[in-house]
């Protein structure tokens, strides 16, 4: 193998020229040779047993290049990768150029990883605002706790907005039931919008054992099946129940917690309530400083870097839908969305995310950070007790490179966010371009 020519394209992609050996070439249809003449016909021998040369003399001396370019191929590439010591993104496109007894030549186009320069990593400004708890805060999050600790009532009277209505329904188009339309002892709060426009609405009003048809329209845009169309939904109503919530006094502080009076339970939700939303200050602070040095590097990236990452952003939503227990394939229909254009939403939000990885990298890089076996034990100590795991096994499902790269990649946040200045979000300037100096055109995904 001898790289001939490699030449660097836009967007840091290089096309490499290489060419194979008459000897590695003819290793390699000979290896093809013995692998294929089990399934070759020739006539006076036994399959498998007909020499080489026959059968190039019947088929033609190139019967076997296929297989064989298809061989030495791949070693061929990997080998001109290493020793232009090429860091590859993606996979590369390749185009055969010549084939014969002298040897074969291909040329193969891929991306690298791109070249970065950092802009400014430290003293950046960013707005962080000032953690404040109010007694009305305190009281909202009492308030959802006593609507977690409520309990369902049934009452004997007709529905109201509001109610949970329990109910057997059937859809009829034209008179015959449709799919997905019928339902048991469904539980309904009425007003909460779960079902189409229209339905909970006429069921207000009705009595404990009433039954009724409702006249209902699908909306234009519901999934395509029932778009637009006009049905009748029978329903009875079973039972009428409304939420009944815990009046917020020491025998709720009791109830809900370890302490004794609501007065102490309101002092720990208030302490609770800061602790939560100093951490997200922080994290929001982290957010928009880590932005900011992303949005300050230079470097051509590669198409492929951002297609890898929405691909993985989109097999990451496809795994939280699954995981919810509704099938994809089902969502994708009900939704009306489809892969393609999944992918193309995502290609925004992968250059931001790719931007931020070279940005981070880039930082490691030029302040030569390192993860020592110190640094690597105390990240698996703070994963075992997230995980409330033993370190031991978490070592067995964690790769130590894995776990270094997240160590390194941490001090380099770490290194940005603390030299980084914060100030009051009233404060923060914001610089309109001038008018003889239009802004620079933020990267746009590709269509």
């Amino acid at each position: 193998m001898s790289v001939k020519s490699c030449e660097k394209l836009e967007k840091s992609t290089v096309a490499l020229t290489v060419e194979v050996s008459a000897a590695d070439f003819e290793a390699a249809v000979e290896k093809a040779y013995r692998k294929q003449r089990g399934s070759i016909r020739m006539p006076g021998f036994r399959p498998g047993k007909a020499p080489r040369k026959m059968i190039e003399r019947m088929y033609g001396e190139a019967i076997f290049y296929e297989e064989a370019v298809n061989a030495a191929l791949p070693d061929a590439y990997g080998a001109a990768v290493k020793e232009k010591e090429l860091q590859v993104v993606g996979y590369p496109q390749v185009e055969l150029l010549e084939v014969g007894k002298e040897g074969f030549s291909f040329k193969a186009t891929v991306a690298v990883y791109p070249q970065v320069t950092l802009g400014q990593y430290k003293g950046i400004e960013a707005p962080k605002a000032e953690v404040k708890v109010l007694a009305a805060d305190v009281n909202a999050r009492l308030k959802e706790m006593a609507d977690r600790n409520s309990r369902m009532v049934s009452v004997e009277r007709k529905v109201k907005k509001g109610d949970v209505a329990n109910i057997d329904f059937e859809g009829f188009m034209d008179g015959v039931p449709f799919d997905g339309g019928k339902s048991d002892n469904f539980d309904l709060e009425i007003g909460s919008g779960q079902f189409v426009p229209g339905f909970e609405d006429q069921i207000i009003g009705m009595e404990i054992g009433e039954e009724k048809d409702l006249d209902i329209t699908f909306p234009e845009d519901y999934h395509a099946d029932l778009a637009g169309k006009s049905v009748v939904f029978h329903v009875k109503v079973n039972a009428v129940k409304v939420k009944e919530t815990p009046a917020l006094d020491d025998e709720f502080a009791k109830d809900v917690s370890e302490f004794d009076t609501l007065a102490e339970l309101k002092k720990d939700v208030k302490a609770k309530l800061t602790e939560e939303r100093e951490e997200a200050g922080k994290r929001a602070f982290e957010d928009i400083v880590m932005s900011k040095v992303a949005d300050g590097i230079q470097a051509d990236i590669p198409d492929a870097m951002v297609e890898d990452q929405a691909q993985r952003f989109v097999d990451n939503f496809r795994m939280q839908i699954q995981s919810q227990g509704i099938p994809y394939d089902q969502y994708m229909k009900m939704t009306g969305m489809d892969e393609e254009k999944l992918l193309a939403d995502a290609k925004g939000p992968a250059l931001g995310q790719v931007r931020m990885e070279l940005a981070i990298n880039a930082i490691v890089k030029a302040e030569n950070l390192e993860a020592s076996d110190e640094d690597v034990e105390a990240e698996y100590a703070k994963m075992a007790s997230q995980y409330n795991m033993d370190v031991e096994n978490v070592k067995k499902y964690m790769d130590d490179a894995v776990v270094r790269g997240q160590v390194v990649r941490t001090k380099a946040i770490d290194l940005a966010v603390a030299s980084a200045v914060a100030v009051k979000p009233e404060d923060v300037k914001t610089e309109e371009p001038k008018a003889e100096e239009p802004a620079a055109e933020e990267p746009k995904p590709e269509k």
